[in-house]
């Protein structure tokens, strides 16, 4: 029991101790309120008024980009397009064609037992094509592949109603 005594001692001497704490003057801080709610009350301005945002459609994408040089046309040789040539509207699109062909570079072939393919670098990778397969925004088909290049047709309108097949070739670049 002469355990507890020394125990109880010292905790009646910090509560004794706290208790002297408590008589601390708060003077300051009441003249302080006092002096902050005597002063005039601030004008808040109102938030300003902002224009509701607009959507903007993007309407040139299927126009020439303004970084290739303009293709040139010589109006003593023009060729009229053909009722005849139109390009398949109810095929299932593929892949490639959701881009323009002249960002699609050749890098490579391959072959095998079923033919060659060729390697495509375009639309943020590299992609297999093989003949028939379908590139680029005007209806474009491939229908050869060699060694160094790959030979595609676009189906173009020819402006009057009629549509005019053109070829493209796509090339490996010179190693030099």
């Amino acid at each position: 029991m002469s355990l507890f005594k020394p125990v109880s001692g010292l905790a009646i001497l910090g509560a004794l101790l706290l208790g002297g704490c408590g008589g601390n003057d708060f003077s300051d801080l009441q003249v302080f309120m006092e002096e902050t709610r005597a002063r005039p009350a601030g004008k808040i301005e109102p938030l300003p008024r902002f224009k509701p945002y607009e959507a903007f459609t993007y309407s040139a994408s299927s126009l020439r980009s303004p970084f290739q040089p303009p293709v040139r046309i010589d109006l003593t040789q023009r060729q009229k397009g053909s009722q005849d040539i139109k390009p398949d509207e109810n095929r299932v699109r593929q892949f490639l064609e959701g881009f323009n062909i002249e960002g699609f570079e050749m890098v490579g072939v391959l072959s095998n037992n079923q033919g060659m393919q060729a390697l495509i670098r375009g639309a943020g990778s590299v992609h297999r094509v093989k003949v028939g397969d379908y590139l680029g925004r005007n209806h474009g088909r491939v229908t050869s592949i060699e060694e160094g290049r790959v030979d595609v047709v676009e189906i173009v309108p020819d402006g009057e109603g009629g549509w005019l097949e053109r070829p493209r070739t796509l090339s490996l670049p010179e190693r030099g």
